[in-house]
């Protein structure tokens, strides 16, 4: 029978399995919105949960092949991460003077690429399934650890609009500081898998019934239990200042625009009232270089040894001969005698395009008109800023989506941060989704180290964060202030923290592959390698 005469037999479900696929990844991107979040703090959970069963129907039953099944997992993945980070076409768009068409081009192109590790779980886990139901389900967790991690790792990774972001809302969350978020995230599609499967694969009632109610027990259960607390208050509260300057992007780096904002940057950093004022990412957009004369100087002095006052202050370093970084200068008595005269972070998780020119794409950054260079790159182990008896341990932007990096400060406990700050600049991006999606990136680091997290922003969201995740204090989004607030920093380790600190995601990894052979079986994957191995021979 030909290929076309296969197709006008097959039921009108499974010809459009393609088109349930791109449904399926619409709603997985509507969960990680702000609209979601806005109907009900579980609305998020529950409708990504949604997508991952159509997904599973559509593969287990609405495709015919691997490669109708990796055809469906990748038009999913590319819809939802389309979703998800498309407010690039912002950046892309309006800031980056790119046409129109081109900005969504290149926004798409990047969405396909990075679903092409989805596409992969598709193929694989329809090739290699047993049709056994907890097979199958340990089968597709692995594989979407694996898909996760992947998209987290290669190419310097970009993680944004990770599952176990929008499981905030659950009683699952509390896996968070033992699993991280791609281990959150793997439970997760696991315990779905496991509920369809053992519908649809089982005949037997009982067994039917008995696999979700059981899941469904535990998740009641969960949400009664406590949280385990493996931290613990540490040293006296300390009164925070956090700025939201609010500085339009297309002024930022505009000469004439400049002096207004470094007159009020100034103004609020002297006046704070807080021990610690944190001033959000480039701040200052200039090198102390070309600033007016003495005015970091009158900085550095307003938090010099006799004033007991601290300040974290996003601004750029380093010079154009030598090279130079996106960093956050610390001031207080106690850096007067470094070189100087401050402690500095300086970011190492640099943005692609956007801070580092990836080899070969030049030409695209040409196109842009943006003002992009080639920052250097920070150590991943950097040491916390003292602020009396508390360490903070400030980080940059989107290096908050990389928890594993944040992980290696904490493999010294006795030096370990206390508080966690990020000091970023969205308005590139828009005013409502990323910003949305930011803190909730914020609340899962302060989920996974069971620290709190101070963010001091350019247009939000300006937050202070609890050890639980829960905001306690905020700035409206889009509006200029000051937040005034007391935070209680916190010491101890958490699972996470502990074995990510040492050997990074390496026991996730691990984690994965077991499953992957609990799934498939020896022989599942000795029959997928041996060609493999032929050729090597």
């Amino acid at each position: 029978m030909t290929e076309r005469a296969v197709s006008q037999v097959r039921p009108w479900w499974r010809q459009a399995a393609y088109g349930w696929a791109i449904v399926a990844g619409s709603v997985h991107a509507l969960a990680l919105s702000p609209f979601a979040a806005h109907i009900h703090p579980v609305a998020p959970a529950l409708w990504q949960t949604c997508a991952l069963v159509g997904l599973l129907l559509i593969l287990s039953e609405r495709v015919d092949s691997p490669v109708r099944a990796c055809v469906a997992a990748w038009l999913y993945g590319t819809v939802w991460l389309i979703g998800a980070t498309g407010w690039m076409y912002v950046s892309l768009h309006h800031f980056g003077g790119l046409p129109a068409w081109l900005a969504g081009l290149a926004v798409v192109m990047l969405c396909v690429a990075l679903s092409l590790y989805l596409a992969l779980l598709g193929y694989v886990w329809v090739r290699w399934r047993r049709s056994v139901w907890w097979r199958d389900a340990a089968l597709f967790g692995g594989l979407w650890i694996l898909a996760e991690m992947a998209r987290a790792l290669i190419f310097t990774g970009f993680p944004w609009g990770a599952s176990g972001y929008g499981l905030i809302g659950v009683p699952l969350i509390k896996l968070a500081p033992w699993l991280g978020v791609y281990g959150l995230g793997g439970v997760w599609a696991m315990g779905v898998a496991a509920c369809v499967l053992a519908y649809r694969q089982t005949g037997a009632v009982t067994t039917r019934w008995l696999v979700p109610s059981c899941l469904l027990a535990a998740v009641v259960v969960g949400a009664m239990l406590p949280i385990t607390v493996f931290t613990q208050a540490h040293g006296r509260p300390l009164s925070v200042t956090l700025l939201q300057s609010n500085v339009p992007q297309e002024e930022k780096f505009v000469a004439d625009h400049q002096v207004p904002m470094l007159i009020w940057h100034a103004r609020q950093l002297l006046a704070a009232k807080g021990q610690l004022v944190i001033a959000p990412e480039t701040a200052i957009p200039l090198l102390p270089s070309q600033l007016p004369v003495a005015y970091w100087d009158q900085i550095k002095a307003a938090f010099g040894p006799t004033s007991g006052r601290y300040a974290l202050i996003g601004v750029p370093l380093g010079d154009f001969d030598v090279g130079y970084t996106n960093s956050v200068a610390g001031l207080s008595g106690d850096t007067a005698a470094l070189p100087d005269g401050m402690y500095r972070y300086n970011k190492h998780h640099l943005v692609p395009f956007g801070e580092f020119i990836p080899q070969g794409f030049r030409w695209f950054v040409q196109l842009m008109n943006m003002p992009l260079g080639d920052f250097s790159r920070g150590p991943l182990v950097a040491p916390a800023f003292a602020v009396m008896d508390q360490r903070v341990a400030p980080n940059i932007c989107y290096e908050d989506l990389y928890g594993e990096e944040i992980a290696a400060r904490f493999k010294d406990a006795g030096r370990a941060p206390t508080i966690l700050a990020n000091v970023s600049n969205l308005a590139w991006f828009g005013e409502q989704v990323a910003i949305h999606q930011h803190l909730q990136i914020a609340r899962m680091r302060s989920l996974e180290f069971q620290l709190p997290t101070l963010r001091a922003t350019n247009t939000g969201a300006t937050v202070v964060i609890d050890h639980q995740g829960r905001i306690t204090d905020s700035l409206p989004p889009q509006t200029r202030g000051a937040l005034q607030a007391t935070v209680q920093g916190r010491s101890g380790v958490t699972p996470f923290a502990w074995w990510a600190s040492r050997w990074g995601l390496l026991p996730l990894f691990l984690s994965a592959l077991t499953l992957l052979f609990l799934g498939a079986g020896r022989y599942s994957l000795e029959s997928t390698l041996r060609p493999l191995r032929k050729l090597g021979a």
